[in-house]
């Protein structure tokens, strides 16, 4: 057997198989010589496209803008009616609106259980409440939980009651209505029923004021008085201020504000979200009635 000779050993290893040799290519030498080009001017390894800097501002600006109003409407919103000097009449935790002389609330199942016992104690002292609106249904099929035994309750304990019924826009309106009467047996001395419209839901003014019509008849006609309408200031003038809701009672939720301003006439104000008031854990509507408590009575079920 022959040697291979030391020429013959540098030739083999000169020599790889076709399939083991790899061409350049050329992108990536062109990315190679790009990124060499731009280390040796900025002595940095590229890391990629960068934000540019007004679009960074731009960027903590907007979270500042978010970040500031979630805490004032979260934080600051609910106490700076309480925190505003009161030089008018203080009560329930809140100023109260000089005056007036009929106080009420009205609750739902978000104020949990109630001591009556101790909440029938307010219906005498330096504000009295003499009314309750309560909570009765939403919507086609939803009823409060705790709408029963509360408004038994505020009967038997000499309160003024009502009950209210939430608009749902997108569920049928006479649906609504039938489902509002199944539900609530109103009596004599009893306020009349009211229809509490806060939201559209896609729907355009006209149909929406269809509908809120076709509650409102089915229910007058259902218990022979005339409904009342709760609206915000705001959604009133925009969405139901026209001359068919004038003749409806007006039940107007206006937050943190020394007086009403809505011309129109008016006979209940929700004037705060936030009153403390004893035998209610949580905190409570406060609403006054736009006259004495002989005209709240003849507003009543006869």
């Amino acid at each position: 057997m022959t040697m291979p000779t030391r020429s013959e050993k540098l030739s083999s290893r000169a020599r790889k198989p076709e399939s083991v040799v790899r061409k350049p290519s050329v992108r990536k030498t062109s990315a190679r010589r790009a990124a060499s080009a731009k280390r040796s001017k900025t002595g940095k390894k590229p890391v990629g496209r960068t934000m540019p800097s007004w679009m960074r501002w731009s960027v903590a600006l907007g979270l500042v803008v978010v970040l500031t109003a979630g805490f004032y409407f979260f934080f600051i919103r609910p106490y700076a009616y309480r925190w505003k000097p009161c030089y008018g009449l203080k009560g329930y935790g809140v100023c109260l609106p000089c005056d007036y002389e009929v106080h009420g609330i009205d609750i739902s199942h978000y104020q949990g259980d109630i001591d009556w016992k101790l909440l029938a104690q307010q219906r005498a002292g330096e504000f009295p409440l003499r009314f309750i609106f309560l909570k009765a249904t939403e919507g086609g099929d939803h009823g409060d939980d705790t709408f029963r035994a509360n408004f038994d309750s505020a009967r038997a304990n000499g309160f003024v009651r009502g009950a209210y019924h939430y608009f749902i826009p997108r569920t049928d309106a006479r649906r609504q209505a039938d489902f509002f009467i199944r539900t609530v047996r109103l009596e004599k001395g009893d306020l009349p029923p009211v229809l509490d419209v806060e939201t559209t839901q896609g729907r355009g003014k006209a149909e929406l004021q269809r509908a809120v019509k076709t509650w409102l008849d089915r229910v007058e006609s259902h218990y022979g008085v005339t409904p009342i309408l709760y609206a915000s200031y705001k959604f009133k003038l925009r969405y139901l201020n026209d001359s068919i809701f004038r003749r409806y009672p007006y039940w107007i939720a206006h937050y943190y504000v020394d007086s009403v301003r809505y011309e129109g006439p008016w006979h209940f104000w929700q004037h705060t979200d936030v009153g403390d008031v004893p035998g209610i854990e949580e905190k409570v509507d406060l609403n006054v009635f736009n006259g004495p408590m002989a005209q709240l009575d003849s507003l009543c079920l006869p």
